[in-house]
């Protein structure tokens, strides 16, 4: 490792929360990519979501190989959202990150983040990332990370890329998922961003993000529903504010973020490429 900050004893911890739902096709892979990191001090929590198929026999079989690695099973289906909450519960680290279990990590996203928040004292951070097919191919996009976040610029959009986020549990406490169904990793940065007021982002590229068929919304009326469900519901905010939120919401998904949609190398190695995040797969 690069920085004499994480050769000390006493490094912090990060919990890794993975929910996992009839993922074994890519759960190998995705778990690979945290055992490649080159910071160590790391627990992963695989929370499988009662899937149908081998996903927990994957995860069992390299929970032989490594105890980091912590699998557990959901007897029923509970989506994402409730996953990761049970994953947050049971996390020990400093430090909490999410990573969904067909996505992956670059192998010093762990280091370059975690030195990123000590240097300038962060609670939360995020990343950009790159676009990748169920090949694990690259789609030639990057999804880029706004410099800085601000608790009122998350109302308008979800800009964290929830495979890249990590905030500091000890100082902030833990957050967890409202208990919805859409839309409820974009609620817990908006708490975490306000508790923290505010968060920065690393516009290098930390992660890859699978772009798969089934994860596409096919109803976007249905996602956009779910927003002002998280401000009316979630937020608390009157019947008013939440429709010029979501009226804002509009505006900044449509106009704002879908103007930074460009094509990038298909292995971007510089700060200054890419895109701004987009929603999660739920």
């Amino acid at each position: 490792m690069r920085g004499n900050i994480f050769k000390i004893e006493g490094s912090p911890m990060v919990s890794i929360v993975m929910p996992a739902h009839n993922v074994c096709a890519f759960l190998a892979e995705s778990i690979r990519s945290i055992l490649a990191q080159t910071y160590p001090f790391w627990e992963l929590l695989i929370i499988d979501d009662a899937s149908g198929d081998n996903t927990f026999e994957v995860a069992q079989t390299f929970q032989k190989k490594d105890p980091r690695i912590k699998p557990v099973r959901l007897p029923t289906n509970q989506g994402a959202g409730f996953a990761r909450n049970v994953g947050i519960k049971a996390s020990e680290g400093e430090y909490i990150a999410f990573l969904d279990a067909d996505d992956i990590w670059l192998p010093f996203k762990l280091e370059r983040q975690l030195e990123f928040m000590q240097k300038h004292d962060l609670k939360v951070s995020y990343a950009s990332y790159e676009l990748i097919d169920e090949q694990s191919e690259s789609l030639n996009l990057v999804v880029k990370a706004l410099k800085e976040l601000s608790p009122q610029k998350i109302l308008k959009a979800n800009y964290v890329g929830n495979l890249t986020g990590v905030y500091h549990a000890h100082s902030l406490g833990k957050i967890y998922c409202p208990p919805i169904r859409k839309r409820q990793d974009w609620a817990l940065w908006i708490h975490a961003i306000r508790k923290a007021g505010g968060a920065r982002g690393i516009e290098e590229v930390l992660a890859q993000y699978r772009v798969r068929k089934h994860s596409l919304s096919g109803n976007k009326w249905e996602m956009l529903r779910y927003n002002y469900t998280v401000y009316r519901n979630v937020l608390g905010y009157s019947g008013l504010r939440s429709r010029l939120l979501f009226l804002q919401f509009l505006f900044e998904q449509f106009f704002v973020k879908s103007r930074q949609t460009e094509v990038a190398p298909a292995r971007p190695d510089s700060a200054e490429e890419g895109l701004l995040p987009h929603d999660g797969k739920e």
